[in-house]
């Protein structure tokens, strides 16, 4: 099984491209620095710098929502290979194919980060369809009411069955 599950900033707004010819389809790259679980020796937390991609509505929901910063969860898989560069020399890839993209915190808590506040909240776009503030259809959760790393208040009106987790 090839899983990868990961979250972190970006550390750069998304290269978008099109592939070429009838179907062209939307890639975006885009590279993400996830936090380490423990510290160095000088105290500093460490980070991993992994470089991401993903096609089609996932790239293009990227392109709409994602930049510099943004916090995000996304789910997917391994990519290794190779080619070779113009010095003829065979270089070796390793890239995380993203099929799911989820927010890891809310707008405000995005926008407020720079004042060293804010909070967390699930909700994105992938394969799932049924993932949070954005599901393909255009509808716009209110994640205002975020109540701590992670969680979120459920809106008043809100039916258990429609819930992920049930």
């Amino acid at each position: 099984m090839n899983k990868v599950i990961l979250m972190g900033r970006l550390t750069r707004d998304p290269d978008i491209r099109y592939t070429q010819g009838e179907n062209s389809m939307a890639v975006a790259r885009f590279s993400l620095a996830v936090d380490r679980r423990r510290t160095g020796a000088d105290g500093q937390r460490e980070a991993d710098f992994i470089n991401c991609v993903t096609f089609g509505k996932q790239a293009e929901f990227a392109e709409r929502y994602l930049h510099q910063g943004t916090k995000i969860v996304l789910t997917g898989r391994i990519q290794t290979g190779s080619y070779t560069n113009k010095e003829g020399q065979k270089v070796y890839t390793t890239d995380v194919v993203a099929e799911d993209l989820e927010f890891a915190e809310s707008k405000a808590a995005s926008e407020n980060r720079s004042n060293g506040s804010g909070s967390s909240y699930g909700g994105g776009y992938g394969n799932n369809g049924n993932s949070g503030s954005y599901n393909g259809g255009g509808r716009q959760a209110d994640y205002s009411s975020s109540v701590g790393e992670g969680f979120m208040n459920i809106p008043e009106g809100v039916e258990d069955e429609g819930l992920p987790f049930n």
